[in-house]
């Protein structure tokens, strides 16, 4: 598991279809961030796509594909190590007052997966730029 196995990484500012609402604030951000970790750390991965969808400029197909994905990845972790056993927020950057990054991990009882979200501001409000979860959580030591 130290390479990257379960990697889901969404770059999405590629194609605007699918997003139809906007977050009004750095604070909603961070509501959203950890509502979406808590329902992954219960494996409730498709409510936890689907609180993102509105806020997410990526098409609703590649969406559901990356949700698919996600559920059987994580169903091969709690096999492998576990149950999920608590989460924790690592950190909070931000660039100015136009972009933020969330760090939040989800601990399982052998192991821990990252979940990274950034968000973009744009002249409308804030929108999920990008989501990703990994298994490369020593990257957060300092």
């Amino acid at each position: 598991m130290k390479n990257a196995l379960f990697i889901i990484l969404i770059i999405s500012n590629l194609n605007l279809n699918a997003q139809e609402k906007f977050l009004e604030d750095i604070q909603a951000t961070q509501e959203l961030s950890l509502k979406v970790t808590e329902l992954f750390s219960v494996n409730k991965i498709s409510k936890s796509f689907k609180s993102m969808d509105p806020y997410w400029p990526l098409p609703a197909n590649e969406i559901e594909a990356l949700k698919d994905k996600t559920m059987k990845y994580l169903n091969i972790i709690e096999e492998r190590y576990g149950k999920s056993i608590g989460l924790l927020k690592v950190k909070n950057e931000t660039i100015d007052d136009i972009a933020v990054r969330e760090t939040y991990l989800i601990r399982y009882e052998n192991t821990a997966i990252r979940l990274i979200f950034t968000y973009y501001k744009n002249d409308n409000g804030w929108i999920i730029n990008s989501f990703k979860w990994d298994d490369s959580f020593e990257k957060e030591f300092k």
